[in-house]
């Protein structure tokens, strides 16, 4: 009896330690770093255990053969492995694959900068270039306080790494804008035609941009608009030089907008001295419509249009003549229509499309002459990318572009003029090695029918994250861009200008602090130069080299924000009438700019300052030996801002510019003959008046008393 009692017990030993897996074993991630508080367990069991601080487990199991291993982790893809647990015990080293998200994954930030809510390491936001002091709600006189970017005082276009304005391309929703400045004369700044409040989101790169985007040789800055506005609302704004009227009517799917603007700049210019001889001074009338409906579950369509007329009239002296000088008077008409979509299909596909129409027409009376300029640009352009997984994505699109241009002499019936078609196909991958590593690799091709050539560019950046608060990024990049219009209506074999892009980048961002340095160069070829017979060639060439540096700090004072940023650049070209390579005139050497706002709770109020300085800007004086072998005087601006929260659907905003009346001088102008003497006559550039003035009134009337118009920002 004892004897079979011992047996049984055996038995019974053999089967229970049979039945009593052991798992054990570590969770680390790709680097070998151990993952604390993962979830270990067999799939459809309450059998498992979570990881120690040393990222490691043990638990027993009665299961019994084939069974499934599921670990998961906060931040890391969920690993399934099979088991046998028929063996006694199993002994793992499980390895996880990080998920990659805004959150946690490096951004490529070479040659880019984005304004934006959804990005972790954006340097301004989409408020900032709202209220810069100094940039009057001008887009661009916001992102002139980036690094990258040049202050030419007495223009007020977009300057980027020693490049001219028309080597930045501006896109509305995706689509290129023409024409995107207003019409202004010699020594009258300009500024961009679209008031901030229209976007939600803007990138502005400085070089080594996308594949998706071309025809720019140093920038392309994309301006995105809010999609759904959050509320049904009417601004009224009433300013020194103007007011505007704009009615938002929201639903649950659509939402429309239309808005009535006048500016006109007569009776603050007779109140403040200026040193323009005006006949007229300028003024403009916009209308605009936008329109916006979602499209089923992920889908979203757009739709904007655009009418400015403006103008102006004035008197300009001329070097060597003591009259009044040249009569010139401007009238513009100016048309902008943008169509956009976008749908998710699945969880796999996204498709984007659209197409846009600039329509631009000057009326230009030069003293008794007439010259008349029509352009216009019409693009089209689908896009699809597909997300493999949070790793790897992949975009490919093709775009059209028709231009047209036209130069007239009415009286004289004489006239010139083109039209070109220019298709485009792009394409570009993007993948994260890890959360720490990441490359993005493209190609666009172009085909122009006026000169019959094919251009291809290829695009490559990468981006190494160092720690939580640090990264490398480096770009590379081909570009081209058509020869200006006036050029290639008198010769439409002109070849495309062409541009290498070098891009070194650093980035430290943790809360509240951000520092930013990038080296670059540039090599530029083929720009147009004029021949000694009238003619254009593209013979000429060129480069631009330097360092920018931005940093931010929104945390060690209280209620303070503030930035500085300074840019080097080095850069010699030949262009133009210019016989040999020199300093170009829109390129200074040194450029800095502080930007400050302060808040004031008990009232109510934003102060904010800026102040741009650079070096001065070359010019070519023809009674010295040489070209472009003189410099103007450093610039200097100094702009103080205040914003008042009367209510929170009221802001009262008062502006000056040049603070300190400083005289800036841009350069001469010299006259076209020499006197008896042998000098060329000249005359200064300088600012046409010593400081701006600005008032403005914003009342916003909505069911939410707290709603103003800088709520969709």
């Amino acid at each position: 009896m004892l004897r079979q009692l011992i047996i049984i017990i055996t038995l019974l030993l053999s089967f229970f330690v049979h039945a009593q897996t052991q798992l054990s074993g570590t969770v680390s991630d790709s680097k070998g770093r151990n993952i604390p508080g993962a979830n270990v367990y067999l799939k459809d069991s309450y059998d498992g255990s979570s990881t120690n601080s040393e990222g490691a487990f043990r638990f027993s199991s009665t299961l019994e053969g084939s069974q499934t291993l599921v670990i998961s982790a906060m931040g890391y893809h969920t690993h399934e492995q099979a088991v046998d647990c028929d063996q006694a015990n199993i002994r793992l080293n499980i390895k996880l694959r990080e998920t990659i998200s805004q959150l946690n994954a490096v951004n490529i930030t070479a040659g880019s900068m984005e304004a934006s809510d959804e990005k972790r390491s954006v340097v301004v936001k989409p408020l900032d270039i709202v209220t810069t002091s100094g940039a009057l709600g001008d887009v661009v006189g916001a992102l002139s306080t980036l690094p990258g970017t040049s202050t030419i005082g007495n223009d007020g276009r977009l300057f980027v790494r020693g490049g001219d304005a028309t080597e930045t391309a501006i896109f509305f929703d995706g689509l290129k804008v023409g024409n995107a400045y207003g019409t202004s004369t010699s020594g009258v700044p300009t500024r961009t035609r679209f008031s901030p409040l229209l976007f939600k989101g803007t990138f502005f790169s400085t070089g080594g941009y996308s594949a998706e985007f071309g025809q720019a040789l140093s920038s392309a800055l994309v301006l995105n608009t809010v999609d759904m506005p959050v509320r049904t609302q009417t601004d009224i704004s009433l300013m020194t030089v103007g007011g505007s009227l704009g009615h938002t009517q929201s639903g649950k799917k659509s939402s429309g907008t239309i808005s009535l603007s006048y500016f006109d700049l007569a009776p603050y210019q007779s109140l403040v001295p200026q040193d323009f001889d005006w006949e007229r001074a300028p003024s403009s009338l916009n209308a605009e419509g936008q329109y916006r409906h979602k499209w089923g579950k992920d889908g979203l369509l757009k739709a904007f249009y655009s009418h400015q007329q403006s103008g102006l009239d004035l008197w300009q002296k001329v070097p060597g003549q003591n009259d009044r000088g040249q009569h010139i008077k401007i009238t513009n008409n100016y048309d902008f229509v943008n169509l956009s979509a976008r749908k998710k299909t699945g969880d796999k596909w996204l498709l984007e499309g659209g197409s846009s129409l600039s329509n631009n027409l000057d009326v230009l009376n030069i003293d008794t002459l007439q010259l008349e300029r029509h352009q216009r640009l019409a693009h089209f352009k689908a896009k699809y990318t597909y997300f493999h997984n949070d790793r790897f994505n992949w975009v490919n699109g093709a775009e059209h572009f028709i231009q047209y241009y036209r130069e007239a002499q009415p009286e004289q019936n004489h006239h010139r003029s083109l039209q070109g078609n220019l298709s485009a196909a792009f394409t570009e991958a993007n993948y994260y090695f890890s959360s720490d590593w990441a490359a993005r690799v493209g190609a666009r091709a172009e085909y122009d029918d006026l000169n019959q050539r094919f251009y291809l560019s290829p695009r490559l950046s990468a981006a190494y994250k160092l720690d939580e608060r640090s990264q490398f990024s480096v770009a590379y990049g081909s570009f081209n861009q058509d020869a200006e219009d006036q050029y290639r209506v008198q010769d439409r074999q002109l070849n495309h200008t062409r541009a290498q892009h070098y891009i070194v980048n650093y980035l430290f961002a943790k809360e509240g602090y951000t520092l930013r340095a990038e080296a670059f160069h540039k090599e530029y070829g083929q720009l147009v130069v004029n021949g000694t017979g009238g003619d254009f060639t593209n013979d000429g060439y060129g480069y631009a080299r330097g360092v920018d540096v931005f940093y931010r700090d929104r945390k060690t004072l209280k209620n303070t924000d503030y930035w500085i940023t300074y840019s080097w650049v080095q850069s010699q070209r030949r262009y133009g009438s210019f016989s040999q390579a020199v300093q170009p005139s829109f390129a200074p050497e040194h450029n800095l700019s502080v930007v400050a706002k302060h808040f004031v709770s008990s009232l109510k109020s934003q102060i904010g300052g800026s102040w741009s300085w650079n070096s001065g800007l070359p010019y070519d004086n023809p009674n010295k030996v040489g070209e472009q072998e003189s410099v103007s005087p450093n610039f200097s601006n100094l702009s103080l801002s205040w914003s008042y929260l009367h209510r929170q659907n009221i802001i009262l905003h008062a502006a000056v510019t040049n603070v300190l009346g400083r005289d800036n001088l841009f350069g001469y102008r010299y006259s076209e003959q020499p006197d008896a003497n042998g000098n060329y006559a000249s005359l200064p550039m300088i600012q046409g008046a010593k400081h701006f003035f600005f008032i403005g009134l914003f009342i916003t009337i909505s069911e939410d008393k707290s709603a103003n118009q800088l709520n969709n920002l």
